[in-house]
């Protein structure tokens, strides 16, 4: 590798933005170059046979907002006990510790994990944390029957709630100043409730937007929920769902990345004119099909050379770029840094070729 290559100061370009169909898939793994956000931590009580589908998805929405955006989110796991605590899947998990006074300090999010097996009856000790936490501002949740533990507790009454089917009415008869909805899930002010896993994940969705934002709620369904969230890219509250033209154009695209399809092509695939494609990109994604096409051609690019250890060289040509200063002109242009030194995630080969080796001070 020649050293004197990275020494050299990068030429400054001048950033193009990603069209707001693609700026999501392009948050991940960047980190925010601004201020640094305030830190929110996040405690999860478990209760004996707590649903660990929908503890785990409620988790893993937080630990992949870390991995987009570095230190968003701290989570610590509770129980009443500080015992360990069998899941409804007969899985044995290990809290950090038991829930206390003190252990409420700091936290934004307290979170009861339930589950169809829990038992339903009061915690006296467990009230009177919930209500210690409600007085420090702490936002409380329910996932599963996690609401009925808040409502026996008196902490529903004048809120929307969600809670599984199963325990709909017996919440309904034991908070009777809730309103007990139908939702997988339901947001109200301070209190978070889901019904199901896939609720959970809605639910930690919704509380991550308000305080960061949709691009980073975007980037996280791209990586958690990329069926859900191909289609919905632009302007979801406007365009809740794209034209069946343009989802085929976009999944001819995205199945012809290595050698793109011409425009003639496209629109003869696609049974549409041109100009009719073109007015399907700027109406729902705010942008044309060719610009459309390199921004999913660059975000691909970045994706290999993140996750392989493919040359630069053959990660430009698997993306349609027929010569290595062209990709690294757009990649620049767009990401502001040439290929070279963008952050490999990959096992990245320590050999190469002396062709390879040539190739790469050209990019």
């Amino acid at each position: 590798m020649n050293n004197k290559y990275f020494a050299k100061r990068p030429r400054l370009v001048e950033r193009r933005q990603f069209s707001e169909g693609l700026q999501g898939q392009n948050l991940r793994y960047v980190g925010d170059k601004g201020d640094t956000p305030r830190q929110a931590r996040v405690g999860f009580l478990l209760l004996e046979h707590f649903s660990l589908p929908a503890f785990t998805q409620a988790l893993d929405t937080l630990v992949t907002a870390n991995l987009i955006r570095s230190g968003l989110f701290v989570t610590r796991t509770f129980s009443l006990s500080g015992d360990s605590v069998v899941s409804d899947l007969g899985l044995v998990i290990c809290p950090d510790a038991c829930l206390e006074p003190m252990a409420l300090q700091g936290l934004d999010l307290l979170v009861l994990c339930s589950g169809l097996r829990t038992p339903l009856r009061a915690h006296p000790a467990l009230n009177a944390l919930l209500h210690l936490a409600a007085e420090k501002g702490v936002a409380l949740a329910g996932l599963w029957s996690g609401a009925w533990f808040l409502g026996q507790a008196g902490l529903l009454d004048g809120y929307q709630c969600a809670v599984h089917p199963e325990q709909r009415a017996v919440l309904a008869e034991t908070a009777r100043e809730a309103r007990v909805t139908s939702e997988s899930y339901r947001v109200d002010r301070d209190r978070l409730t889901a019904a199901s896993p896939t609720g959970a994940f809605n639910m930690v969705l919704e509380w991550i937007n308000t305080l960061h934002g949709r691009g980073l709620v975007d980037a996280i369904v791209d990586i958690l929920a990329f069926e859900e969230s191909r289609y919905r890219r632009a302007k979801p509250s406007l365009h809740e769902k794209m034209s069946e033209p343009l989802r085929e154009a976009i999944n001819l695209m995205s199945a012809n990345i290595e050698e793109p399809l011409s425009q003639d092509q496209l629109s003869s695939y696609v049974g549409r004119s041109k100009r009719q494609i073109e007015r399907l990109f700027k109406e729902q994604l705010g942008t044309t099909p060719v610009r459309y096409y390199l921004e999913l051609r660059i975000t691909e690019s970045r994706r290999l050379l993140q996750h392989s250890d493919l040359p630069i060289v053959e990660v430009g040509v698997a993306c349609g770029f027929v010569s290595p200063s062209h990709f690294s002109k757009c990649y620049a242009s767009f990401y502001g840094y040439s290929p070279s030194r963008e952050v490999r995630f990959g096992n990245v080969s320590g050999q190469r070729s002396a062709r390879q080796k040539a190739a790469l001070k050209e990019v």
